[in-house]
């Protein structure tokens, strides 16, 4: 029925490459081994396993997707996005995509309890003509649910070595350099050959050519051809393929209902996953928002970096560059290079970075994070964001600067953007979130609702405008929705390290600057200057005392010391209000820049900076002058 007759005519194009694709380029004559596999399903684990601690993470050239490459003996080792299909549909798809096309063997991770799924991909980069092994994952799942998986004429089916693991435990690992060593082409779709054939003497390679047929516009604009309109045909070929293949090697299901279907099915029901919604955010802010960000950085934060770190090292460089010194103020002054840099990436952002990545990966491993998104997915796509846009906006109210790194999630640049400019105009961290309140509270309630009103009305208008100024559309809602299972503490630790290491790794330079130019600003008298730039801004525009404007200024260093700031001035409950407005929609802290500047780069960061700027002092003003 099946034949291997294309890859045969193929082999001369095996080493074909890309001038745009510099990142993947050899600088040696190692093989590379791509893992592939859907969202979910195990991939960064197996991968961790294979290559330890050598690994380079990195963002894909043109794109904020990150892309980890590492070392496996002789192998170079690449992880991929999570990906449904070989695609260019978004920026992950479109990353997994090039360098599944630069790939010498495929790693394509399966999760056993899902084979109608996850074998659609499977048989696309079998159609591809790549090498590949295929790894069985969850098979300890798969006798918990007494579902039977012939392996053997799976293995059959496909044409390629299939090896059942777990990889939580490591079991069948052991198989994996075996497999590698003799990974072969898999068993193509008899009716490809004739659509593919035409192609292939336009294109040069199968991958391509498949590609080209299904209609990418990317691959078909690099080799100069219209792209094809086979999509339709070809992914119902491959459908009809996998459901053929998933009657012959499933042998038995059991119809028993799992408990976590049930829990999985409550989670997206209104009536019962409105309140599953509200309890997981709540934790999640308990967790991140107020243990981390209050109760445990405060300890790290002034404790040990306030109390022990900054005494002892100042007192070090005391002794080799005097105190009264320009260079003495830049090293271990208030804002120095190596006090307040090290305070805040150890103290400050470690323990806030470490604590999202727990939540998150508890989310992902249990499988509520994609439920989570399908909730509120509708709402969001009023301000041009998804569902998968929750997850940050309700972090920042623990902490700006972690949620920032959480716009990793979105699917698009035009989403990433939206998010972050409206976590840095209108949420309060957590910070001041307890100054507000504080001072609300005492304000009234009149004072408490403009505030609301406003604030709310801010990020609305933000995300209207964006979604209309930005060019392209936002990515619909494609999420798989796998079972509901309890997660690996194991798992979550390994996720939490590596991640949180290689984000601190990136991090630390960012942090160095920005200290840097703080502290030069602050020498130099820059600071100051700002302070007197902003009085009379401050007393006829804003109608506040002079010393909201030096409350503003320490808001660039850190949020809560501008909201703290105003907590011991003589102000009215309409002025409270007025002043709250405008140090929330203020300038993000130097934590946060730094950060978005990473995430975002220089000139979109420095936009949405500038930005802040100009729409506090605007609508703190208009209030100001409306109610004052």
């Amino acid at each position: 029925m099946m034949t291997n007759e294309l890859s045969t005519n193929l082999s001369h194009s095996e080493n074909h490459r890309h001038a745009g694709l510099s990142f993947l380029e050899r600088e040696s004559t190692k093989t590379k081994i791509v893992l592939v596999g859907n969202p979910n399903v195990g991939k960064s684990l197996i991968f961790n396993e294979l290559s330890g601690m050598n690994v380079d993470v990195s963002n894909y050239p043109g794109t904020t997707v990150e892309i980890s490459k590492g070392m496996y003996g002789d192998y170079e080792v690449y992880d991929t996005p999570g990906i449904y299909g070989v695609s260019s549909f978004s920026d992950e798809e479109s990353v997994a995509r090039d360098i599944i096309l630069e790939a010498d063997i495929i790693l394509n991770v399966v999760e056993a309890t899902h084979l109608e799924r996850d074998l659609f991909l499977t048989q696309q980069l079998i159609d591809m003509g790549k090498k590949v092994v295929v790894l069985l994952n969850f098979m300890d799942e798969v006798k918990q649910y007494d579902i039977e998986i012939d392996v053997r004429k799976l293995s059959q089916f496909l044409g390629v070595d299939v090896i059942p693991i777990i990889a939580i435990t490591r079991t069948g690992f052991e198989k994996i350099p075996s497999a590698i060593t003799y990974a072969k082409e898999g068993t193509q779709r008899l009716e490809l050959h004739s659509m593919l054939h035409s192609m292939l003497m336009m294109v040069g390679s199968q991958a391509e050519a498949l590609l080209v047929l299904e209609g990418d516009p990317i691959i078909a604009q690099r080799h100069g051809v219209e792209p094809g309109s086979k999509r339709d045909e070809s992914y119902i070929g491959r459908r009809n393929r996998v459901n053929y293949i998933i009657n012959q090697v499933l042998k038995d299901v059991s119809k028993q209902q799992r408990f976590s279907d049930f829990v999985g099915r409550m989670a997206l029901r209104p009536l019962t996953g409105i309140p599953i919604l509200i309890l997981a955010l709540y934790l999640a802010y308990l967790f991140i928002g107020k243990f981390v960000a209050q109760d445990i950085v405060n300890f790290t934060e002034q404790q040990i970096g306030k109390k022990v770190w900054e005494p002892w090292v100042r007192s070090v460089i005391t002794d080799f560059i005097p105190a009264p010194s320009w260079w003495n103020e830049i090293l271990v002054g208030e804002f120095g290079v190596i006090t307040m840099t090290t305070t805040y990436l150890l103290f400050l952002l470690l323990p806030l970075v470490s604590a999202f990545y727990v939540a998150l990966s508890l989310m992902e491993d249990s499988g509520y994070l994609p439920r989570l998104a399908t909730m509120v997915d509708r709402i969001l796509s009023y301000l041009g964001l998804n569902g998968r846009a929750i997850i940050p906006l309700v972090l920042g109210f623990g902490c700006v600067t972690s949620a920032t790194i959480t716009t990793r999630l979105l699917s698009s640049e035009r989403e990433k953007t939206i998010a972050t400019a409206i976590l840095q105009f209108a949420i309060p961290c957590s910070a001041q979130l307890a100054v507000i309140a504080a001072l609300l509270a005492g304000a009234g309630f009149t004072p408490m609702m403009l505030y609301i009103m406003v604030i709310l009305s801010v990020l609305i208008a933000i995300g209207t405008i964006l979604k209309r100024l930005l060019k392209g559309e936002s990515a619909p809602l494609l999420l798989d929705l796998p079972p509901m299972r309890m997660p690996r503490v194991r798992n979550i630790v390994r996720k939490t390290t590596f991640k949180t290491y290689y984000f601190m790794k990136e991090a630390t330079g960012w942090f160095f600057v920005g200290a840097l130019g703080v502290g030069i600003a602050q020498g130099t008298g820059v600071l100051q200057f700002l302070q007197q730039l902003l009085v009379p801004l401050t007393t006829h525009w804003l109608q506040l005392p002079p010393q909201a404007a030096t409350a503003f200024i320490m808001g660039v260093v850190r949020r809560d010391f501008g909201a703290a700031g105003l907590y011991h001035m003589t102000l009215s409950p309409m002025q409270i209000a007025v002043a709250l407005i405008v140090i929330t929609l203020f300038v993000p802290c130097i934590a946060s820049l730094t950060v978005m500047m990473k995430e975002r780069g220089w000139k979109e960061g420095l936009a949405i900076w500038t930005g802040t700027w100009v729409a506090a002092f605007m609508v703190g003003g208009l209030v100001s002058q409306l109610v004052l």
